[in-house]
C-alpha cells in the first residue's frame, strides 16, 4: 500500500513533521540522510532551501528540487511516530 502524505512541515534541526491520510504522524530527521546522501547537501548548505519542502501531485512523495527527494514509504517506516498528544 503507497502511504499518501496529508501535510508536511518542515522544523529545526532538518527535521519534518509529516501527517499521513490514514492519521499516522511522525518526525522523520533529514540530517541523517544529509550526513549519508551527498545530493542531500545543500538542504544544510543553502540557506532557506530546507523551509521549501513540497509535496508532489501524487502526495507519495516530498521534494526541494529535482535532485532532492524522499518517498513517502521510507517516511513512513523510519520517522518516529508521534503520540496523539503531541501530534
Amino acid at each position: 500500500m503507497i502511504r499518501r502524505i496529508k501535510n508536511i512541515q518542515p522544523l529545526s534541526n532538518l527535521q519534518l513533521r509529516v501527517c499521513f491520510d490514514d492519521g499516522r504522524v511522525v518526525l522523520y530527521d533529514v540530517a541523517e540522510d544529509v550526513r549519508d546522501i551527498p545530493s542531500y547537501a545543500p538542504l544544510k548548505e543553502l540557506t532557506g532551501l530546507f523551509e521549501q519542502v513540497k509535496i508532489d501531485q501524487s502526495r507519495t512523495c516530498v521534494y526541494w528540487n529535482d535532485e532532492i527527494d524522499l518517498p513517502s514509504d521510507a517516511i513512513y517506516e523510519y520517522g518516529c511516530e508521534l503520540s496523539p498528544a503531541a501530534a
